[in-house]
């Protein structure tokens, strides 16, 4: 083959590679570096509920009930393939004690507030549907207990706030123009401590065993900085 012929052929073969993306993804714009997407949806908070929890003096574990509420999440892309994301919501949990020397005891209610900040991979950033993984680090905050259905003896209700680590997986799926819909789990590990004050003036404490997992749903609409 001639030189010229070689040359054309190089060509040829490199403007098919180049076009193939496109054929295999016709009107998909796909994920570009400096894209910030914004997504408001719903989600559920379901805790793991451990068995290794534990309460001392009247012994038992500490569970807390399943919640769903509202959700917006911030996602900014440092490339095609790597991204920061940032969820925000709170949920209110139930508290009880459950297998103690009194039986099951109502703690009543807690609200949480768990920002959670990731830093996820996308392996196909130009795909309709782009799945991805992710790692990082939750910090929770409980407020905003309250005592509505719990047991007479208890008197107050705490939880210290922490740190805890996120593994994250989900899909994306590009609608058309800057909107889309993602699918997310999280799996926070998260064992804060609690202390539960008594009108007998004892008071008891407690390690949880939450490790709740995440799960969400939400519509997103992407701005290009």
């Amino acid at each position: 083959m001639s030189k010229i012929g070689m040359a054309s052929a190089a060509a040829a073969l490199a403007a098919m590679m180049g076009a193939a993306p496109a054929l295999a993804e016709d009107g998909v714009r796909g994920k570009l570096a400096g894209d910030f997407v914004v997504g408001l949806g719903a989600i559920g908070v379901l805790p793991e509920n451990g068995n290794h929890s534990s309460v001392d003096t009247i012994n038992g574990h500490v569970r807390a009930s399943n919640s769903a509420t509202a959700q917006v999440d911030f996602t900014y892309f440092i490339n095609p393939n790597i991204s920061l994301n940032l969820i925000v919501a709170s949920t209110q949990h139930d508290l009880s004690v459950k297998g103690s020397a009194l039986g099951n005891v109502q703690l009543g209610s807690i609200w949480v507030l768990p920002p959670t900040l990731t830093l996820q991979y996308h392996p196909l950033p130009q795909s309709r549907f782009s799945p991805y993984v992710g790692a990082g680090l939750n910090y929770s905050i409980f407020y905003g207990s309250s005592l509505s259905g719990a047991n007479p003896a208890v008197r107050s209700v705490a939880v210290n706030n922490g740190f805890g680590f996120a593994l994250n997986a989900g899909i994306d799926y590009e609608i058309s123009g800057p909107w889309g819909i993602n699918l997310d789990v999280k799996k926070l590990f998260l064992s804060p401590n609690a202390a539960v004050g008594t009108n007998l003036g004892v008071k008891v404490h407690a390690s949880t065993e939450l490790n709740p997992l995440v799960v969400g749903m939400s519509v997103r609409y992407r701005f290009s900085l």
